[in-house]
């Protein structure tokens, strides 16, 4: 992690590369950086709490260019695409997205991005944090598709939380309410070229805004937030709270290459019956067939609050046997209490099981909270259940405030706003 002092000369040299939107970022208040793909990616703007609440009450502005695009273009663009990933798009249309799973030989997971398909030849895998472009040139070599494969001139920003339809409204006018969960458009911005997607790694409503001309973002950013303050927006940074809370995984710390599908509860996006072939569908179907040894489970965490997320893998331990490690931990403001993700032997994830976990400021006592996770913990179906109950009740008594409103219209408005706080939506 890089702090950021007084002097705007610091980095870590010309090797790791900054966003359209870095010098934004610095005027905006970011406090800290770190390095994800190879480039900065801003981790804070002074308090983590108040980040968490920005998100779920009102609206963030997040530079998440660190989520670099894989360009796949060529008359085998689709087949090829279908090469990298167990998940079965044969439905993916045009204007669609698909959250998706890269695999190796093995069946580990390489990545976990999003597919944006924007025209039938011409699609973009947006990238957690690994070399896919490599990856992809080098499965293209001897593959015998005819392709081409490149990173572009694309820079995503994240605006995320309630009030994100509203401000994107105000941006791009009512239109941009037709954007369907998990669906892409282009759009032009004061001349800016834009594809936005209504996507998100918050669990909360939100749009993701490419930009495809890097010496724009400055003005973007400074456009978005000067429409977007009026209505609640702050800047801000993915929230490790709310990504946690909502069950969310990271790459690198819930899962890599040493980690398949079926051990995170997401076979989902796992068909080994399709007719096309994909890396790894041999060992996929080996794993399907004998079971796996572990899952990953949702869990608590006894004793005072944690004061920041973990920065090692925590071993966990009942008696004298290890049964698994805690992958990503934090204390959540809005449950009040510790929660985390973990790694866990199947005989050890029962709900309700109590286990000891150690940490660098001594043993915890740990409650696992569900046997199965797929991106819904237990933590999110809670959050999730208040959040519409709440939105819905604002909406509704707002409607009563306005007696010529349409109800319908306002019911539609409300369940668009609820309806995307889970990435794996069955659109998605």
């Amino acid at each position: 992690m890089l702090n950021v002092t007084q002097s705007h000369h610091f980095g870590f040299g010309t090797q790791i590369r900054k966003s359209p939107y870095f010098e934004a970022t610095m005027r905006w208040g970011a406090k800290s950086y770190s390095v994800y793909n190879h480039m900065y990616i801003p981790r804070s703007f002074g308090n983590l709490e108040e980040n968490f609440w920005n998100l779920v009450n009102k609206a963030t502005l997040s530079d998440v260019s660190v989520q670099r695009q894989v360009e796949i273009t060529g008359p085998d663009a689709a087949r090829f695409v279908q090469l990298l990933t167990p998940r079965n798009l044969s439905s993916c249309a045009v204007g669609q997205c698909k959250y998706i799973l890269v695999t190796n030989a093995n069946g580990g997971i390489l990545n976990d991005p999003v597919l944006l398909r924007l025209a039938e030849n011409h699609f973009w895998l947006s990238l957690s944090d690994s070399d896919i472009l490599l990856w992809a040139q080098g499965v293209a070599v001897n593959s015998g598709f005819n392709v081409e494969i490149c990173e572009p001139d694309v820079s995503p920003l994240q605006l995320q939380g309630p009030h994100s339809g509203d401000i994107m409204v105000a941006l791009f006018g009512e239109a941009i309410r037709e954007l369907k969960y998990y669906s892409l458009a282009e759009f032009n911005l004061q001349g800016i070229p834009l594809i936005i997607s209504r996507t998100g790694w918050s669990s909360e409503l939100g749009y993701e805004i490419y930009l495809r001309d890097s010496n724009r973002g400055d003005d973007l950013w400074e456009h978005i937030m000067k429409v977007g303050q009026p209505l609640g927006l702050k800047p801000g940074h993915t929230s490790a709270i709310r990504r946690i809370e909502g069950g969310m995984l990271s790459y690198h710390a819930d899962m890599d290459a040493n980690t398949n599908p079926f051990e995170l509860g997401l076979g989902r996006l796992v068909d080994l019956q399709m007719e096309a072939d994909f890396i790894g569908k041999k060992a996929l179907q080996e794993i399907a067939k004998q079971g796996v040894s572990r899952r990953q489970v949702g869990i608590e965490i006894d004793g005072e609050m944690l004061k920041g997320a973990n920065n090692e893998f925590w071993q966990i331990v009942t008696g004298a046997m290890h049964i698994g490690y805690v992958t990503s931990a934090i204390y959540s403001p809005r449950l009040q209490k510790n929660i985390a993700l973990a790694m866990v032997l199947n005989d050890y994830s029962e709900t309700g099981l109590e286990a000891e976990l150690h940490t660098p400021f001594g043993q915890r006592v740990i409650k696992i909270d569900q046997s199965k996770l797929c991106r819904r913990t237990l933590f999110s179906r809670l959050v999730f259940l208040i959040c519409s109950v709440r939105r819905l009740a604002i909406f509704f008594l707002s409607w009563l405030e306005k007696p010529g409103s349409d109800l319908i219209s306002t019911i539609k408005r409300t369940f668009s706003k609820v309806g995307c706080c889970c990435i794996l939506s069955n659109n998605s």
